[in-house]
This record gives structure tokens, C-alpha cells and sequence, in this order.
């Protein structure tokens, strides 16, 4: 044999993986202990998907957040939602011009690279209407005029699981348009002992002040395209298949999920694999992405519901159920 020829990447992953190491290192700095949830932000990020965190109040989602967009050089945008907000204030509005006797189109804070929505459901179902057409299709109808969005398009949703009073509960079509659900749980003691520790010593210095823009848009679009190139074997695009089919074929849930769960385990599984320095998928990768891709789609049937059952041991069950191709 060859000395280690069959080991090389046939496409090179040195500058991706260098930029997205650099990236989630310099987040953990100050977000403590939540590597997964950095890890599946990037995943996303390479994979053009969006994000919903979920996660009680306190525990950093929308400082990460906010780390994330501030360590892209990207434009970002953050909407509030509350029970008041309108669709319009969202997406923009028309407004008369005096001096040109015209409507003019102002454009809202949708209108960015990537937008962090604090607290997703707290506005009703009109206001999260509003976000159906733009997180499929990147773009936004107005009056009858069509406005596309620049790239990278990623939205951060945030959410808390606990407070029901006052919030909305996002329909199943918004849910499925979101790559990821990441849950985000309390640090460990060590972890939360280093948090007290930093704050500390950083007195009045600003958590965001020692962030800076670590990767382009332009290298944001290059990194996705290699993605994509990346080979998965005809066994585990099955493999992804038969999981998802499991799901709708399954007396433990109530709703399964979709095809697009499915393109989405695949992307990310490449995503996944390619920040592991690797151009080609594994059954890990598909593992490891299964969990954030279905949790937020399936929906438990009211016997497994009565049970105090879980989306995470049916997920679980799944994955143990389905043979892994050798």
C-alpha cells in the first residue's frame, strides 16, 4: 500500500476547520461550557440552516448569539418579539414620500445576515407568519414586489421552555424550517465556578468587547461549497432514510418528520464530518445530528405524552433500532 494515500482528504478542510476552531474558541472564552451548543451553531452556519435555542432564562443563549454574529463579518440584526409586534415591523413597510408623491419600501430588520430573535415565542401567529416565506426562500413579498436577501441568511431564535403565560406556541411549519433545536441545559458546578471567576475579573469590561469578525462572507460561501462536495456512501444516505421513515412508522409519536429532516441530517452530517477534518460522512456524523434535526419535529402520541416520554429517548430508540451500515 501506498504510504497513507487512501487516508487524504480529496478536498482540502485546513482553512475551514482553522476558521471554525478559531471561532468557537474564542466564544468559549466567555460562554462556558456549552461546546455542543458552538459546535452545532457552526454547523449551521456551514449548512445555510436556521437555529432555535431553547433554554430556561440566564444560561447565555443570547450572549452566544450575539458572540456568534459579532465573530462573522456579516451584518446583524435583533428582534424582540413581544405580543405587540406587527408583521410590518418585522419585514418593513411602505411609506408615502411628500416630496416624490411615491410609496417607498423601508426595509425592516429581517433585512441582515444574521438575526438574532429574542424570545420567538412571545408574539402571536400572525407576527410569526411573517417569517415563513423568508426562512425558506430568502426573500420577502411586499405589496406585490419580491426583495431577495443577501448571503449569508442565518436567523437565532431563542426560547424558553418553562414560562407558558403570554408566549405562542411555534406551528409545526415554522418548527421544520429550523436546521436545528438545540437545548441548551444549567452549566456544571466546575463550569459555573470559571463563569463567576471571569466576570470578575473583567469588572466593568464588556462580555462582547474582545470579539472580532473571524470569517467573511465570501469565505462563508466557499466553506458551504465544499460542504456540499463532500462524499456520503449510497448505505448512509439509506442509513438517513430508513431513521426518518422509522419516525412516521412509529406508535410512540403522533407526527413524524418530514423529507426536508432528512436533507437536513444529511447536510449537517457533512457539516459535521467536515469539522471533524473529514470529507466524507460516517454513521457518527448522522448520529450525532439526528437529535437537534428531529426533536423539534416529532410530536409524541398521548399515551407516550401520559408516560412523561421524551422526543430524546424516542430519538434514542430509533437510532438503536436501525441497523448501522457496516
Amino acid at each position: 500500500m501506498t504510504e497513507n494515500t487512501e487516508f487524504k482528504n480529496r478536498i482540502n478542510l485546513e482553512k475551514l476547520r482553522h476558521k471554525t476552531l478559531e471561532i468557537k474558541d474564542a466564544i468559549a472564552k466567555v460562554v462556558i461550557g456549552q461546546d455542543q451548543m458552538l459546535n452545532q451553531l457552526m454547523i449551521a452556519l456551514l449548512t445555510d440552516g436556521h437555529v432555535l435555542i431553547e433554554g430556561v432564562p440566564g444560561i447565555a443563549k443570547t450572549l452566544t448569539a450575539k458572540l456568534f454574529a459579532k465573530s462573522i463579518s456579516a451584518d446583524f440584526s435583533r428582534i424582540q418579539f413581544t405580543p405587540d409586534l406587527m408583521p410590518s415591523d418585522i419585514t418593513g413597510t411602505s411609506v408615502f414620500n411628500l416630496k416624490t408623491s411615491e410609496f417607498e419600501f423601508r426595509k425592516g430588520p429581517i433585512f441582515s445576515n444574521i438575526i438574532l430573535i429574542d424570545e420567538i415565542n412571545r408574539s402571536p401567529a400572525k407576527t410569526q407568519a411573517a417569517l415563513f416565506e423568508v426562512m425558506e426562500e430568502r426573500q420577502i413579498t411586499v405589496d406585490g414586489t419580491t426583495y431577495n436577501l443577501d448571503e449569508p441568511f442565518v436567523i437565532i431564535a431563542t426560547q424558553n421552555p418553562i414560562e407558558q403565560e403570554g408566549t405562542y406556541r411555534l406551528p409545526e411549519a415554522q418548527s421544520d424550517r429550523f436546521l436545528f433545536k438545540i437545548k441548551v441545559d444549567y452549566p456544571k458546578l466546575e463550569d459555573e465556578i470559571i463563569i463567576i471567576k471571569n466576570s470578575h475579573i473583567r469588572k466593568i469590561k464588556s462580555e462582547t468587547e474582545d470579539i472580532v469578525p473571524l470569517i467573511s462572507k465570501t469565505e462563508i460561501t466557499d466553506f458551504r461549497k465544499k460542504i456540499k462536495n463532500l462524499y456520503i456512501d449510497d448505505n448512509l444516505i439509506k442509513y438517513i432514510a430508513q431513521i426518518v421513515d422509522n419516525t412516521r412508522n412509529n406508535s410512540d409519536l403522533f407526527l413524524g418528520a418530514s423529507p426536508r429532516a432528512s436533507l437536513n441530517i444529511m447536510n449537517a452530517a457533512k457539516a459535521n464530518a467536515a469539522l471533524s477534518g473529514r470529507d466524507f460522512v460516517i454513521p457518527d456524523d448522522i448520529k450525532y445530528v439526528a437529535y437537534p434535526v428531529l426533536r423539534h419535529r416529532i410530536i409524541l402520541s398521548p399515551e407516550k405524552e401520559m408516560e412523561s416520554a421524551t422526543t430524546e429517548k424516542i430519538i434514542k430508540k430509533i437510532i438503536n433500532t436501525v441497523e448501522v451500515p457496516r
